[in-house]
């Protein structure tokens, strides 16, 4: 009844899609109606208004009322590019072009069929959001295409006055740096994502390469949003020291000695070396000051091995099993296989247990396409086939997808598909039929899964001498040629799926591509290029003539692609602009679509049908058991990059927090609050540990308090229950957090004047930075282990995503805390040493690295926050400043 009821609705209503096409057919109107008017103003003043409406839209501040003011002229706008576009490019928009720009402007998705000109679509809403000065990405599946259509489409942006830049493999940062400051920016979508984490590790703000991320155009967006999103976009590289450290500094913690070379504190779980045991580590280590920066990380490593050591016992922290460290969780007893120890701390038990430390490369920035492009304040789409896709676009980004109709009907016959039992049989038939076509004349294109089945067929069409051409991935450039006369008369063509994105087959023939071939250039002035034009113009339209006769294009499909998409796409290079065309798929039982989603079910069809060897079988049932088959791949295929970017948005916050903060630290403003903050917050810590207010201050450890302050500021404050705070003795914690604060900061202070002020803001700036980056780099790699084990979690009756984002925060808080201890530390264990000139603060040199879709680039690494330009002074050498005291006693205490 209620589908009864529904189908009565649509037909008086309409569809929802056909609504909202409905809405928008007045702006059309409105766009047509201004044509004469534009039509008749001069070049100069079309770039006027251009330039006029970007001043005042880029001077709005407020997100929604820019977008009412562009809304409210957007049917002068998209007038204007219309007639720009024919004077440059001698191209119209259609009707239905003016409809996809404004969806794409809505930021949401156009469903246009192959042939209606998507990439003339998107200079409309390209040039209306370029009017705000925020910047428009226009994002392509491979370089070719964004060199190709940012030179096409740039003469209509260049024309308008506005500027547009390209972003492909191998631009220099300076070239990228333009290019995104470009008005409209074409790229791969690569390129996008990879350029986003590079500038996130970085060690000046001037050196980022994008801006905001504005407004995104995506082309061909079920290729890059769905297909491509089943991987993540990462930059890994090698660890910053070789694991050898790691062996040979445990092979110096056995020979320290408790309370002679190191103090442990129960409470706080914490250790630390005396000044003895700072000597002994040095000579052991043959190393004269471990507290120059040069040591810095030498330093850190004889920490965490004095920690695995002395805090980690082996079957109670964790236990070694074939060959691994595997943490025991201390509240359930659990092996927590997968989770590591970061800041290094894993790698000093590995050491201890003699047991592999695991990977030297790890991952060092890394993001989906789901979220890469979901920081666009708006994004749209354009594409041939998004419809099958609009509930995983909806769910993940949040796109409506709206089918545009075709400028002229369609008329294309699509013939039920044809199933064999054999696979020989199916390919036999198929090359029957390419004969059958080529005989009349009607050119063929024919579809395969594989570059395997491709050769395939082409080594079969060999033997029966019929010319034609194999298209690969290989060279986008040379496709492209190849695919535009594929509707050449008798023309064969053998592509894999993946073949002419962004090129339209002409039937009978492109005379541009032919004449370039000729001239040896596409320059329109080009007179070679003119006169070879006019020659190839005349002998295409003859052409067309016969294969309009033949039939047009036939699409010939060896196999179904396990998404129904991928199929649509090839069918729709065949009909475009009202054009005729048929197609037809072949398949058979050995497909692999069939023989794993649904053979069995097809063979008992086949049966109770009474099929015959070498007899083909067309049915409805067939056509729903193989519609069905694909259902259950794409639902399988959606659950997959479902499942990865659920798991990716746990590490999305926490990107976002550590970019953020990144950009804070680049940003310029001093830092030395935050180190204070922090420092206060360590001290309230040591006050929460050892000074218990319910009981007498002359019973606290004051030695541990006095400890715990070297271990943290390495300074002695040389507290006792007899210090007094506003001249009353100390009562509680909070008293010792005052006094303790208030030592802390004039400590602070003083090697702010010993250093100087801009030396010491330099200082906070690095170490910040450094230890940021470092450990991000080390909880990358934790949360790689937890993820690659949590799966397990599923046994115990757990939910393993819940695990993973209980465990995943909770590290990230240690981050946090570890990172707060971290940079006090250096910060006052950093020795800056002037003798005669003011030390120099070097930043880092950049490391090679490689990116997981291909590619090597540079980017700094975690830096060494000092460079010593003056003579360098042993710990155990006499002061410089004349006392007579060795130098650890005097300045370098």
């Amino acid at each position: 009844m209620a589908s009864a009821f529904s189908l009565v609705a649509r037909k008086i209503f309409g569809s929802k899609n056909e609504r909202e096409i409905k809405r928008l057919r007045p702006d059309v109107d409105e766009i047509n109606r201004l044509e004469p008017e534009i039509s008749a103003l001069n070049d100069d003043a079309l770039r006027a208004k251009i330039a006029e409406w970007k001043a005042s839209i880029s001077a709005i501040e407020e997100r929604e009322q820019r977008d009412e003011a562009m809304l409210e002229i957007l049917p002068q706008v998209f007038a204007v590019v219309r007639e720009a576009s024919k004077r440059t490019i001698g191209q119209r928009h259609f009707d239905v072009q003016l409809i996809g720009g404004m969806i794409l402007h809505q930021g949401r998705i156009a469903e246009m069929k192959t042939g209606e000109g998507k990439t003339l679509v998107a200079t409309l809403p390209a040039v209306l959001n370029a009017l705000s000065g925020r910047g428009v990405h226009v994002v392509t599946v491979n370089d070719y295409l964004a060199r190709r259509d940012s030179e096409w489409m740039g003469r209509i942006y260049s024309f308008l006055g506005l500027t547009v830049g390209v972003v492909v493999h191998g631009l220099t940062d300076q070239e990228r740096k333009v290019a995104y400051r470009a008005d409209i920016t074409y790229g791969q979508n690569n390129e996008f994502g990879f350029d986003y984490l590079r500038d996130n590790m970085k060690f000046n703000i001037e050196d980022y390469v994008q801006r905001e991320h504005n407004f995104a155009i995506v082309d061909e967006v079920d290729s890059i949003l769905i297909d491509e999103a089943r991987t993540p976009l990462i930059i890994s590289g090698a660890s910053e020291e070789s694991t050898d450290t790691y062996y040979v500094v445990d092979r110096v913690i056995p020979r320290l000695k408790p309370e002679e070379h190191y103090t442990i504190d129960e409470k706080m779980r914490t250790v630390a070396l005396t000044e003895d045991g700072v000597t002994r580590v040095e000579q052991l280590l043959g190393v004269e000051n471990l507290y120059d920066p040069r040591n810095i990380l030498l330093l850190h490593h004889a920490n965490q091995g004095l920690r695995a050591h002395t805090l980690f016992k082996r079957d109670v922290d964790y236990v070694v099993k074939e060959g691994e460290v595997i943490i025991v969780d201390e509240f359930t007893g659990r092996l927590m296989p997968g989770r590591r120890w970061s800041d290094g701390l894993h790698q000093a038990v590995e050491a201890k247990e003699n047991v592999k430390i695991e990977s030297e490369n790890q991952t060092l920035a890394t993001i989906t396409f789901q979220n890469y492009f979901r920081m666009y304040k708006k994004l749209s789409g354009m594409t041939g086939t998004a419809d099958t896709e609009a509930v995983e676009f909806k769910e993940i980004y949040h796109l409506d997808v709206v089918v545009i109709p075709t400028n002229q009907p369609m008329i294309r016959i699509d013939n039920h598909d044809v199933v064999y039992k054999t696979e020989v049989e199916k390919f036999d038939a198929v090359i029957e039929e390419i004969a059958d076509c080529h005989e009349r004349g009607q050119p063929v294109l024919v579809g395969t899964v594989s570059i395997e089945k491709s050769e395939r067929v082409a080594d079969k069409l060999k033997k029966t001498g019929i010319k034609h051409y194999v298209l690969n991935a290989k060279n986008h450039e040379r496709e492209a040629e190849i695919v535009a006369q594929a509707g050449r008369f008798g023309a064969v063509t053998i592509s894999t799926n993946m073949a002419g994105r962004g090129t339209d087959i002409v039937l009978g023939g492109n005379p541009e591509f032919m004449a370039a071939a000729d001239a040896g250039t596409k320059e329109p002035t080009d007179p070679n290029f003119r006169a070879a034009l006019a020659k190839y113009v005349e002998q295409c339209k003859a052409e067309r003539e016969k294969v309009l006769e033949a039939g047009g294009l036939h699409i010939l499909g060896t196999e179904r692609h396990e998404s129904r998409r991928i199929d649509n796409q090839l069918r729709g290079r065949s009909g475009r602009q009202g054009d005729p065309g048929s197609s037809r798929f072949y398949m058979s039982l050995e497909d692999d679509l069939l023989r794993i989603f649904g053979a069995d079910r097809l063979k008992g069809l086949m049966g109770r049908i009474g099929m015959e060897d070498n007899e083909p079988i067309e049915h409805r049932w067939i056509s729903r058991a193989i519609e069905n088959a694909q259902k259950k791949v794409e639902a399988h295929n959606f659950d997959i990059r479902k499942h990865l970017l659920e798991y990716d948005d746990v590490m999305n916050k926490q990107r976002e927090v550590v970019y953020h903060r990144r950009r804070e630290l680049l940003s310029g403003a001093s830092l030395k609050a935050d180190v204070l903050d922090m420092c206060d917050a360590l001290i309230e810590e040591i006050a929460a540990a050892h000074g218990n207010n319910e009981i007498d201050p002359a019973e606290w450890d004051w030695k541990a308090i006095d400890d715990a302050f070297f271990k943290q500021f390495k300074f002695r404050p040389g507290f006792s229950a007899q210090i007094e705070v506003g001249g009353n003795p100390i009562h509680g914690s909070d008293d010792l957090i005052e006094i303790g604060s208030e030592r802390v900061h004039q400590l602070y202070d003083q090697r702010e004047t010993e250093f100087t002020e801009p030396v010491m803001r330099q200082i906070e700036k690095i170490v910040m930075l450094q230890t940021l980056d470092s450990l991000w780099k080390d909880h990358l790699l934790a949360m790689d282990h937890l993820k690659e084990g949590i799966g397990l979690r599923g046994y115990a009756q757990v939910n393993p995503l819940v695990e993973y984002q209980k465990e995943g925060f909770t590290m990230f808080e240690a981050l946090m805390a570890v990172m707060q201890q971290d940079v006090v530390e250096k910060v006052f264990s950093v020795q800056v040493q002037r003798q005669q000139d003011v030390e120099q603060i070097q930043q880092p040199k950049p490391q090679r690295v490689v990116m997981s879709h291909g590619g090597e680039t540079e980017v700094p690494p975690a830096a060494t926050p000092v460079k010593r330009e003056a003579e360098k002074v042993g710990r155990n050498d006499p002061c410089p400043c004349g006392s007579g005291k060795k130098y650890k006693r005097c300045h370098g205490k």
